[in-house]
C-alpha cells in the first residue's frame, strides 16, 4: 500500500505571532488537501509549496505511484514474450478458416450424402496457409503505414525483419492456393476455384497496397464476402461434386448457411478494432469503429447478434435450411449473450476489450458447428415436418 506524508519545515524567525497563526492555519487546510489526495490516489509526486509572504517552505514528499493511469501501460510494457507470440500467432483465429470449410461439407452432405475426407484435410491445410498469409501481411503493412507502431504482438516487432515477413506469407499464399486449385481440378469443379480465387483477391485488396480498403471502411463487407458466400459455397462445391452430380446446384441451404457464416466472421473483424480506435485514427484507417465510435459499435454489434438469430430462425421457418439447424445454433445463445454483455461493459477499457475477438471466435466457431450438426443431422436423421398455415 501507497504511503504519503506532509513534513512541515520551518524556516526564517522573528516573525510577528499573527504571522505564525496564519501559517498555522494555512498548514492545517494544506495537510488535510495532502491526505485528501492520498485518500483520491493513494500516493502523489513530490511537491513544495511556499507559502506567500514568508521564507517557509512546505515540503510535501509523495511515493512514485501516484496516477494509476500509468499503471496498465507498464503492465503492457511487462508482458511475457510468451504472450506477445501466443497474440501473434493468433491461434484461435484459425477457426475462421475451419467453419466455412466445414460447414459448406455439411451443405454437401446434406444436398447429396457425399463427404471425402481427403478433400477436407487438404483445404484444411489449404486454408489455414492462406490465412497465416492475411495475417502476416497485415501485420506487414500495418507497419509500414504505422498503425501497428504500438503493436507489441505485431510479427514484424516480434521478428524484426519485414522483408521475412512479407516473404513469408506469400509463400504460404502460394502453397495454399496450390492445394486449393489442386482439389478444384481433382474435384473437376472450375465454378469452385473461381470462388476462392475471388475471396483470396478481396483479402488482397483489403488491405494491401495500392488498394487498403480496409483504410476506407471496407473490410467488413469484403470479409462477409470472402469467408461467406465465396469460400463457404466453394467448398461446397468440391465437396459435393462426385461421379453421380459434378455440378452441384446452388440451393437454399447453401446460400442461406453461407450468410450466416459471413456474418460471424465479420463480427470476429468487426470486434478486433476496439481497442485501437486511437491508432486507426491516427493513420487515417477509417474502420467503421473509427467512425461510430465505441459505444455505438457496441450497438452494433448487439444488433448484429440479434440479426443472426432472426435470420436463422427466419432460414429454419422457411425450409431454406432444414429445422433441426434452429434447433442446434439455439444452444449457442448463451454464447452470443456474453459476447453482447462483455462488449457493453467494457468497450471503453481497450485492455479488456482486446479480448472480445476471442469470444467472438467462439461465438462462430460454436455457431458454425451447431449449423453443421444440424445439416448432417437432417440427412441422416429423421425429418420433422413444420405444419404449414391454413387460411380459410
Amino acid at each position: 500500500m501507497a504511503t504519503a506524508f506532509c513534513s512541515l519545515n520551518m524556516l526564517g524567525s522573528g516573525l510577528s505571532q499573527l504571522n505564525d497563526y496564519n501559517l498555522k492555519k494555512k498548514h492545517a487546510i494544506f495537510t488535510r488537501s495532502c491526505l485528501h489526495s492520498r485518500r483520491l490516489f493513494g500516493s502523489s509526486l513530490n511537491a513544495e509549496k511556499v507559502s506567500p509572504g514568508t521564507n517557509r517552505r512546505v515540503e510535501v514528499k509523495h511515493c512514485p505511484q501516484a496516477f494509476p493511469s500509468n499503471s496498465k501501460d507498464k503492465e503492457e510494457d511487462n508482458i511475457s514474450k510468451a504472450t506477445l507470440i501466443w497474440r501473434a500467432i493468433k491461434l484461435p483465429i484459425y477457426f475462421v478458416a475451419f467453419i466455412p470449410l466445414t460447414v459448406g461439407s455439411a451443405a454437401a452432405y446434406f444436398e447429396t450424402g457425399i463427404f471425402s475426407w481427403w478433400r477436407y484435410s487438404l483445404l484444411s491445410i489449404s486454408s489455414v496457409l492462406i490465412i497465416t498469409w492475411l495475417n502476416l501481411s497485415n501485420d506487414v503493412y500495418d507497419f509500414d503505414t504505422g498503425a501497428d507502431k504500438n503493436k507489441l504482438e505485431s510479427v514484424v516487432n516480434l521478428v524484426g525483419s519485414r522483408t521475412g515477413t512479407i516473404v513469408a506469407a506469400y509463400a504460404l499464399l502460394v502453397l495454399g492456393f496450390m492445394g486449393l486449385a489442386w482439389v478444384s481440378f481433382e474435384a473437376g469443379n472450375m465454378r469452385a476455384i473461381l470462388l476462392l480465387a475471388c475471396a483470396i483477391i478481396f483479402g488482397y485488396i483489403y488491405q494491401c497496397p495500392p488498394f487498403r480498403l480496409s483504410y476506407q471502411g471496407l473490410g467488413e463487407p469484403l470479409c462477409f464476402s470472402a469467408f461467406g458466400p465465396f469460400a463457404t459455397t466453394a467448398f461446397y462445391l468440391l465437396q459435393g461434386s462426385g461421379s453421380q452430380m459434378m455440378h452441384l446446384p446452388f440451393t437454399g441451404s447453401i446460400l442461406s448457411a453461407s450468410l450466416l457464416v459471413g456474418i460471424t466472421t465479420t463480427l470476429i473483424l468487426f470486434c478486433s478494432h476496439f481497442h485501437q480506435i486511437e491508432e486507426d485514427r491516427a493513420v487515417a484507417k477509417m474502420s467503421p469503429l473509427v467512425r461510430l465510435g465505441s459505444k455505438r459499435g457496441s450497438g452494433v454489434v448487439q444488433l448484429a447478434i440479434a440479426g443472426l438469430y432472426v435470420l436463422a430462425f427466419a432460414f429454419g421457418i422457411s425450409r431454406a435450411l432444414p429445422i433441426t439447424c434452429i434447433f442446434f445454433c439455439a444452444f449457442t445463445l448463451p454464447v452470443a449473450r456474453l459476447v453482447v454483455s462483455y462488449v457493453q461493459e467494457n468497450h471503453n477499457d481497450k485492455h479488456k476489450i482486446f479480448m472480445a475477438k476471442y469470444f467472438c471466435v467462439r461465438l462462430h466457431s460454436l455457431f458454425g458447428v451447431a449449423l453443421a450438426a444440424g445439416l448432417v443431422v437432417a440427412r441422416t436423421g429423421p425429418k420433422p415436418s413444420i405444419p404449414r398455415l391454413a387460411f380459410s
